[in-house]
C-alpha cells in the first residue's frame, strides 16, 4: 500500500475518534517529572506523558508557581481602586486591579487579596471575600487566579511598595469600567476576567466558587 494511503487512512481514523462523542477525555499518565531550572518566581517542570488516544509518549513544559491574587476593591462612592504600573513583558503601562502573587506558605486566598491591597494601595475594607477562581493559564501555568471583592475601601496606611515597583494610584468609577475594557484601555487579561467575575456578582446570587 501506498505510505502516503496510509498515513492518510491513520489521520482519518484518528480525526473520526477525536470527534466521537461517547469517548471520554482521559488525563494522561505522569511516565515522569522533573523540574529544569528555577527562576525566583516560577520553576519549569518537565513531565513525560502517555496519551490515552494514541499510546504517544510526549514531553511537555509548564510553568510551577503559587497562585496569584486580583482584588476588586469599591469605595464608598463606588469608586474601584485601581493601579497604573509599568509592566516590563510587555514594554507598557497598564491600567489593573491591586493584586500580586501569594506569598510561599499563604493558603488563604482572601487574606493574601487583603494584605497585597494594603501593602500597593494603602486602602482597606469589609466584607472581603472571593468571588471567583480560574485557572491563569491550564495550557502552561499550574496555578490559579483568585479574584476577591472587598467593599467600603478607605485609605487608611502608608505604601509599602518594593524597590522594583513604582505605581499611581487610581480611583475609577465602576459604571466606567465596561467602557475601558470595550476601548482597549484595561488589558490585562487576568484583569479583564477579574472584572467579569465582579459583573457576574453584580447580577447574580452568591453561588459557591470552584476549586
Amino acid at each position: 500500500m501506498d505510505k502516503s494511503v496510509n498515513n492518510s487512512e491513520q489521520a482519518r481514523e484518528s480525526a473520526l475518534c477525536s470527534m466521537d462523542p461517547s469517548r471520554p477525555l482521559e488525563p494522561w499518565p505522569v511516565l515522569g517529572s522533573q523540574v529544569v531550572g528555577d527562576y525566583k518566581i516560577f520553576t519549569l517542570k518537565s513531565t513525560r506523558k502517555r496519551s490515552p488516544r494514541t499510546g504517544a509518549e510526549v514531553t511537555y513544559y509548564a510553568l510551577d508557581t503559587v497562585d496569584w491574587v486580583n482584588i476588586v476593591a469599591l469605595t464608598p462612592e463606588h469608586e474601584v481602586v485601581m493601579v497604573e504600573q509599568f509592566r516590563h513583558g510587555t514594554n507598557t503601562v497598564e491600567l489593573e486591579l491591586p493584586g500580586g502573587m501569594m506569598d510561599r506558605g499563604e493558603s488563604d486566598p482572601v487574606a493574601a487579596a487583603c494584605r497585597e491591597l494594603r501593602e500597593e494601595t494603602g486602602y482597606e475594607g469589609e466584607n472581603a471575600r472571593r468571588i471567583g477562581c480560574c485557572f491563569a493559564n491550564p495550557a502552561i501555568l499550574t496555578n490559579r487566579a483568585h479574584t476577591v471583592l472587598v467593599e467600603r475601601c478607605i485609605r487608611k496606611h502608608e505604601l509599602e511598595w518594593d524597590s522594583g515597583e513604582d505605581i499611581r494610584l487610581r480611583l475609577v468609577p465602576a459604571a466606567q469600567i465596561p467602557a475601558l475594557v470595550a476601548e482597549g484601555k484595561i488589558r490585562h487579561s487576568i484583569i479583564v476576567a477579574a472584572l467579569y467575575y465582579y459583573d457576574l456578582w453584580k447580577k447574580q446570587p452568591p453561588h459557591p466558587v470552584n476549586h
